[in-house]
């Protein structure tokens, strides 16, 4: 395994802007895992399965072949060849997502591919279980975090700058319920591993953040 970096944390702490970010200030390739699970929820919305059914998910997860390729150094996701990264980053798919990724054949698929790209390249990956599950091994494991009223404004706001209408507090309520939900869950549950480097940007912007995380990768390597 070359240089591994491992961001784990709830939702809306900003592990993927700020990986992004580390990744092009270190050379580093990108793996954004929510992006993966995402693109399987949006399978399962498309073809209209009850996401309550965990074993006609597990069925129908075959079915949905996702792909990663690096594109001018951007990861661009394919769902059977079509490449989704427009359709990936709504509410729905996010909460769709959420639902299905705790069962365990659309882990196992995920999980697998994560490996592999990572074995192949030096990379900052973020998720749920990076740390603990998928890179175990990796060089480097931080746990972003952020309080919930501050995650759930910075939704809002990226939300409402888009043009599109939504409620605060429901948006808070959404991501602690997601939180709940992926720290409970029976597969590879929402946790700090045991030698993760903690990092709350409650109180950060987003330059600040990336600068604490970029110069925690560089005293790693």
């Amino acid at each position: 395994m070359g240089f591994n970096v491992a961001i784990d944390g709830p939702a809306g702490a900003g592990k993927s802007t700020i990986a992004k970010a580390v990744a092009r200030e270190l050379n580093l390739i990108y793996v954004d895992t929510g992006a993966m699970y995402r693109a399987v929820a949006l399978y399962m919305l498309r073809e209209g399965v009850d996401l309550a059914d965990r074993e006609k998910v597990a069925g129908k997860c075959p079915e949905a072949a996702v792909t990663i390729r690096y594109e001018d150094g951007v990861q661009v996701v394919f769902l059977n060849g079509e490449n989704v990264n427009a359709f990936l980053r709504t509410e729905e798919v996010g909460e769709a997502a959420s639902v299905i990724s705790p069962i365990p054949q659309v882990r196992k698929n995920m999980v697998a591919l994560q490996k592999s790209l990572a074995a192949e390249s030096d990379c900052i990956m973020d998720g749920r279980d990076i740390g603990t599950c998928v890179l175990p091994d990796a060089r480097l494991k931080i746990y972003l975090t952020a309080s919930s009223d501050v995650r759930a404004r910075r939704r809002y706001d990226e939300l409402t700058a888009k043009g599109e209408s939504c409620e605060l507090d429901k948006i808070k309520a959404d991501i602690e319920d997601r939180d709940y939900r992926d720290m409970h869950r029976e597969e590879s549950p929402l946790r700090k591993a045991d030698d993760a480097i903690v990092v709350d940007t409650s109180d950060m912007n987003a330059e600040e953040a990336i600068a604490a995380v970029t110069g925690l990768c560089r005293s790693a390597r």
